[in-house]
């Protein structure tokens, strides 16, 4: 593993990619810092804008992503993942299981479950690679914060 290094990007897909199936696993309490910047459920797209060779910004851009949350086939099938398979197998503790599917029955199947259970596997990978005397540094957003109360 590559010390002293910035990983930038989806911390599932990063490690995935890092670190496939079959390779040794991703040393647990490794990591000194994990900073977490989540999308917020703005309800906006973000666009990559392009710039012409004179440096003036260009009509072209693509779409990087979309930051609207809803319930739809995907939230329910990592919900399902993380409070069964997940648990079976390990890459899910328990009793996050447990808690995550309670939230959602709470609060029911809303655009704010659909944003905790995205949120669940990543959470759950990065405190599995933190240095017990490490920081996780996690920036918080009122359009999030706001869904919650």
């Amino acid at each position: 593993m590559e010390t002293n290094a910035l990983y930038f990007g989806d911390n599932l897909n990063v490690l995935s990619e890092r670190l496939p199936d079959g390779a040794y696993r991703f040393p647990s309490e490794s990591v000194d810092l994990v900073y977490l910047d989540p999308p917020f459920n703005s309800n906006r797209d973000y666009n990559l804008i392009f710039k012409e060779q004179s440096g003036d910004r260009s009509a072209a851009q693509i779409k990087a992503f979309t930051d609207t949350w809803t319930w739809d086939e995907t939230a329910r099938d990592t919900l399902v993942d993380i409070t069964g398979p997940a648990v079976n197998e390990g890459r899910i503790p328990d009793h996050v299981g447990r808690v995550i599917d309670s939230l959602v029955r709470g609060i029911g199947h809303n655009d704010m479950s659909a944003y905790l259970v995205m949120m669940t596997p990543r959470l759950v990978q990065m405190h599995r690679v933190l240095k017990r005397t490490g920081s996780f540094w996690l920036h918080c957003d009122p359009t999030a914060i706001s869904l919650c109360s």
